[in-house]
């Protein structure tokens, strides 16, 4: 079996799973934000089960409209705060004390290899980066997850992705994943695992793994994972808070396909309005101003990330006429940020840094963009009006390509403006 056949396997207590079969899953760990954790706690409260299964396993996150900038959000924050006093929920993280949910889950020890977690929100596929199968459900599922513990899935059939070679400088792992999704298309993988594998994975972070498995869903995908290696122990063993099992997929293992990729090919990638799958090389969309720059989100508001811009920032100031907006993923992500002198060279660079929140990402709390205003930005999903006016347009790039473009103004290929 592959990786996402033998986690559910695992989980549903059986020896062996196939595609397209249902099995009912035992869940090791469940999440849900202010803005999904509502819904799913009205749904609870009508199932009418007093408490749910299991209070150390249900994880509650404050991170899209952090701080509350109305008072709907503020209600909403409310109800989260007293669910999770009324149960005891012991892993809730109010303001200040997390970040953007899926950087908390990872960086906190509630997701390990060999999980099946859910969370109600979709890019719960980042979790795959630790070798864990992650995938996003809605409110009312999850309210039967608060009930149970238990979730019925179909099991997917996967889509095996081998990276060879070595990346070239300025490119990074938002490239390689654009580059995928260029070749499968925004629906190329629906209900299916995307397993993300080859040498080039072994030379890739914790953080760039998860890059990559966050915007699995982009392309339909149940899942995205990447099988545990040393360095993924290395890191989950410093965090764990119960003991797991590390899964890997047989090297008989069954795939739909698989696709063969030498990254030291890829270029610097960019996804033009207002399709994740409209991918082009940056170098033929040069010279498109700019009115606002983000580096942030659940994909690309890690340290690795922060301190690529920096490396950039440091060479200029941000250009007139462009606003930068930067925002660390979680309070560990600004505190390690701040220690590292990162913060001050955004600031000096003439960037905002904000708070660790969802914010600009998803066009609900601050950074909203006007109409004809262009954005381009490190964070998943370009859709018509995700970060405000629907007549405004996102491009998506790197954190590198998005830095080098504050500074000239425009749209810039890293590589090309850097060396010049």
């Amino acid at each position: 079996m592959n990786l996402a056949e033998k986690i559910l396997a695992r989980a549903s207590g059986r020896d062996e799973v196939k595609p397209g079969e249902i099995v009912q899953s035992r869940v090791d760990a469940a999440m849900a934000n202010e803005i999904t954790g509502p819904l799913a706690i009205k749904a609870f409260r009508e199932i009418g089960v007093p408490k749910v299964w299991d209070n150390e396993r249900i994880v509650l996150i404050q991170d899209h409209q952090v701080p509350a900038d109305t008072v709907k959000s503020a209600e909403l924050h409310k109800i989260m705060r007293r669910f999770a006093e009324e149960q005891s929920i012991k892993f809730f993280y109010d303001i200040g004390r997390g970040g953007v949910c899926h950087q908390v889950m990872v960086e906190e020890g509630h997701v390990l290899p060999g999980d099946l977690i859910v969370g109600a929100d979709s890019h719960t596929c980042t979790y795959g980066a630790l070798g864990a199968f992650g995938t996003g459900i809605g409110s009312t599922e999850m309210a039967a997850v608060f009930a149970t513990g238990e979730i019925w899935l179909r099991v997917p059939s996967s889509i095996k992705v081998n990276f060879c070679g070595s990346l070239r400088e300025h490119v990074a792992a938002k490239d390689l994943i654009l580059y995928v999704i260029s070749l499968i298309g925004a629906s190329g993988a629906t209900y299916k695992a995307m397993e993300f594998t080859g040498s080039t994975i072994s030379k890739l972070s914790i953080g760039e793994r998860m890059t990559l498995c966050n915007m699995a869903v982009e392309m339909g995908a149940k899942a995205g994972l990447v099988n545990p290696d040393e360095k993924t122990l290395r890191y989950v063993e410093k965090l764990a808070r119960r003991r797991f099992e590390p899964l890997k997929s047989d090297q008989d293992a069954d795939y739909e396909k698989t696709l063969k990729i030498d990254v030291s090919r890829i270029e610097p990638m960019i996804a033009c309005p207002h399709a994740v799958d409209n991918v082009k090389p940056v170098k033929s969309v040069e010279d498109v101003k700019i009115d606002q720059a983000f580096i942030g989100s659940c994909t690309n508001g890690r340290i690795e990330d922060l301190r690529a811009a920096a490396e950039i920032l440091r060479r200029g100031r941000i250009s007139k006429g462009v606003r930068m907006i930067i925002t660390p993923a979680s309070r560990r992500i600004y505190l390690q940020a701040l220690r590292e002198g990162l913060i001050e060279t955004f600031i000096e660079a003439g960037a905002l840094v904000t708070n660790p929140t969802c914010g600009a990402c998803f066009g609900g709390h601050m950074g909203l963009l006007a109409p004809g205003e262009v954005c381009i930005s490190s964070s998943n999903r370009n859709f018509i009006g995700r970060m405000g006016s629907p007549e405004a347009e996102i491009y998506l790039a790197s954190p590198i390509t998005v830095a080098a473009s504050a500074l000239a103004g425009r749209i810039v290929d890293p590589i090309e403006y850097l060396e010049d």
